[in-house]
């Protein structure tokens, strides 16, 4: 085994990891319509995530950071700036659903192009006006198949609903319903206005995959392309093999009182290549500890947490990894 890929294969797993029964009925039937309604505007997509932000604003977060309440204050600071930005208040939003595309703009380059699909409650004046408060040009709008496009200049870093950080130049926002809004650069959210007016069920298998845990605070689900293996160096022929094996991944996040939990999913194309797969990640299993002694404090507690927790198994041409860690411990992290 080529122990090259091993920090390649923790970052990746560190990076997923930053982000009465009458009452549950309910809940989820809820759910599932408002999910149904938000993903018939996502354009086709390579891969797609649902966030359940009511549960990761009121749930999630306060058990994170139980223990730091000069975290929370940072948070939640930054929800507000998000909010002035953009008047859009991420604690109004029921759910957020992201489809990202892969593009290739030269032969050994990967970008992703993403779009959120946000469902819930907000005021399309508050937004324009949000807008309008900056004026000197970092404002305008655009009308585009009888929709109003609202595009901010920022031309820097801003946290989407306060958490994900990202560098924006334009930051495009429409109010497709009554309820929903498309937030994105201006290209993704023409695309959603286009698939909201064709009845676009383009992704109905990465819905299935993103969608099937009811109770999880994000599922997501994804293609894994031969283009985007090319751009993929792996390592050893043998990893190689084993990576190019897969088709797709899913999996959820999910969390309690006390605990994240994280589920993930390959799907390779042959029950025995997935096999080979679980081999392979119980080999690493074994060699991360190597690697954890390395970290800084913090991370090294998380990440022992989860790999002592780790487990590993396989049905049909499917590999599951599943782990679980204090939610508390995730707190050190944000920056």
């Amino acid at each position: 085994m080529n122990s090259r890929i091993l920090p390649l294969t923790l970052a990746i797993i560190v990076s997923i990891l930053i982000f009465n029964t009458g009452a549950i009925a309910q809940r989820k039937s809820n759910r599932s319509a408002n999910v149904a309604e938000t993903f018939s505007y996502l354009p086709a997509s390579d891969g797609v995530m649902l966030i359940d932000v009511r549960r990761l604003m009121t749930e999630t977060l306060p058990h994170v950071f139980a223990g730091d309440s000069a975290k929370l204050a940072q948070v939640n600071s930054e929800i507000d700036k998000f909010k002035t930005e953009t008047g859009v208040d991420p604690r109004s939003l029921n759910q957020v659903v992201v489809g990202t595309r892969y593009v290739y703009p030269s032969p050994s380059v990967t970008k992703i192009e993403t779009v959120a699909i946000a469902h819930g409650t907000f005021d399309a004046k508050a937004v324009a006006a949000a807008g309008r408060a900056k004026a000197n040009g970092r404002y305008r709008e655009e009308k585009y198949r009888g929709a109003t496009i609202m595009i901010f200049s920022i031309n820097d870093h801003v946290k989407f609903v306060g958490l994900l950080n990202m560098k924006v130049s334009d930051l495009a926002v429409c109010a497709l319903d009554a309820r929903t809004l498309a937030i994105g650069k201006v290209a993704t959210v023409r695309a959603a206005i286009d698939s909201g007016r064709a009845g676009n069920r383009a992704n109905n298998d990465l819905v299935s995959l993103a969608s099937r845990d009811p109770d999880a605070v994000i599922g997501f689900g994804a293609n894994v392309t031969s283009s985007l293996l090319a751009n993929l160096n792996v390592g050893s022929d043998a990893m190689a093999k084993d990576i190019n094996s897969i088709r797709q991944v899913y999996g959820s996040i999910g969390s309690t009182q006390t605990d994240l939990s994280l589920v993930l999913v390959a799907r390779a194309d042959t029950p025995e290549s997935a096999k080979n797969l679980s081999d392979t990640v119980t080999g690493l299993k074994q060699l991360a500890t190597i690697f954890i002694m390395r970290m800084a404090p913090a991370r090294k507690v998380l990440a022992q947490s989860a790999l002592d927790n780790l487990k590993i198994s396989t049905r049909g041409n499917e590999l599951e990894i599943r782990t679980q860690f204090a939610a508390a411990s995730l707190a050190s992290l944000v920056k």
